[in-house]
């Protein structure tokens, strides 16, 4: 049975994950599509594609890790032919001081261990800079005007925000649901045990020869304490106030059984 509840776990965490992801990417997808742009694929998750099927010019699908998703669109950054220029040079790219410079091999015997390493790390930096905007170029098409980058700014705005909306939405909703459904747990006057005998802590005697007042009473679990001694109670603190500021006096309490009020003289 745990290990029932254990997979079922995994598998509910797996599809809420999937559901939020495919929410925040519909987030960016409906605006993008409201502006015109030309999204190529809407997918959720990454690694190899499971299934997909395309619709008008974008292929929907559902791929291996449902750690993410994504939507491509076209253009989302501006053509640079500066940079085209200079991924295509023979020359080493590295950060220096945060601006960008190239190195030679000369430069790079004679720099420190630090200094080769910040150079590997710029450099890598700069080739996944340079892959995104090679990817993101054979998406545009000369005269389209269906990219990204040549929407207003405002509209660029409305399709980044698109998706943290969509989250903040389904946020307020899950707890709308729990708030509704299920609700929230709060203090009543309804007995929900009732213990045989006065507990051995509480008493000299055995807990055989020493029955609770309460049980001698005839309150029952389920019985709902209406007053006490005519003072009305809502939940079990003030009802144990009461009993607890009239110690060895007999006190009467009117309860709720079944729908049914009964008085019992405790």
């Amino acid at each position: 049975m745990t290990v029932l509840a254990f997979v079922i776990g995994i598998v509910v965490l797996i599809v809420g994950l999937a559901v939020s992801i495919a929410l925040h990417e519909i987030g960016h997808l409906v605006p993008a599509k409201l502006f015109k742009v030309r999204v190529g694929q809407y997918m959720i998750g990454f690694g190899p594609t499971l299934f997909s099927r395309r619709k008008g010019e974008t292929e929907y699908g559902v791929k291996l890790i449902p750690l993410g998703g994504y939507i491509s669109m076209a253009g989302m950054y501006p053509p640079s032919e500066s940079e085209r220029a200079a991924a295509s040079a023979d020359a080493q790219v590295g950060s220096v001081g945060g601006g960008v410079a190239t190195v030679t091999q000369t430069e790079t015997d004679q720099a420190t261990p630090d200094d080769r390493a910040r150079l590997r790390r710029g450099r890598f930096w700069a080739t996944m800079v340079q892959d995104a905007r090679a990817a993101n170029d054979e998406t545009i098409v000369d005269a389209d005007d269906r990219v990204f980058y040549r929407l207003s700014m405002w509209k660029r705005v409305v399709i980044m925000l698109g998706g943290p909306f969509m989250n903040f939405v389904l946020a307020i909703v899950l707890f709308a649901i729990v708030f509704s459904g299920i609700g929230l747990q709060t203090a009543t006057a309804t007995v929900a045990s009732l213990s045989a005998c006065t507990p051995v802590s509480y008493s000299s005697q055995t807990c055989a020869t020493d029955t609770t007042p309460a049980k001698q009473a005839g309150l029952q679990a389920g019985d709902r304490i209406v007053s006490i001694d005519g003072t009305a109670v809502s939940d079990f603190a003030s009802a144990s106030a009461i009993v607890q500021a009239s110690p060895g006096q007999a006190l009467s309490v009117v309860v709720d059984r079944g729908g049914a009020a009964q008085t019992l003289t405790i």
